[in-house]
């Protein structure tokens, strides 16, 4: 899991993919979080993605760096604990202005039952279970 979380820190961005009804969701995220050996994203309760998730927690991560793609796919499910909030705040100062641990607005959630796979066009694809 560290590996995973390392790669997408060195990104900085990466895309998250939701699904919306019938019609994919993909926007940029740039949070990422080891939580309790879980592998968090954040995001506001009152943004469509946080509403797409839980109508669907599928989701799918890809991110690319030095000619490697990363593919994390499984479940995201919402921690509503003030802990893991505090903790992705902290990594992340500059969303103190927006998000605080004690609001109903903030929300981290974890990857279950997930997969990551790193690939490129040099070598043989390989899988992480999270």
């Amino acid at each position: 899991m560290k590996e995973v979380y390392d790669f997408l820190k060195k990104c900085d961005v990466y895309y998250l993919a939701t699904v919306d009804g019938d019609q994919p969701r993909v926007r940029p995220f740039g949070t990422i979080d080891i939580f309790e050996d879980k592998l968090y994203i954040q995001t506001g309760k009152c943004k469509d993605v946080s509403h797409q998730l839980q109508a669907n927690p599928k989701a799918e991560l890809c991110a690319f760096a030095d000619g490697v793609w990363l593919r994390v796919a499984g479940k995201l499910v919402r921690d509503d604990r003030r802990e893991p909030k505090a903790h992705m705040l902290d990594a992340y100062p500059s969303l103190q202005k927006m998000y605080s641990p004690d609001d109903d607005n903030t929300e981290v959630l974890y990857f279950e039952d997930a997969v990551a796979t790193f690939s490129s066009f040099t070598a043989a694809p390989r899988t992480i279970k999270l």
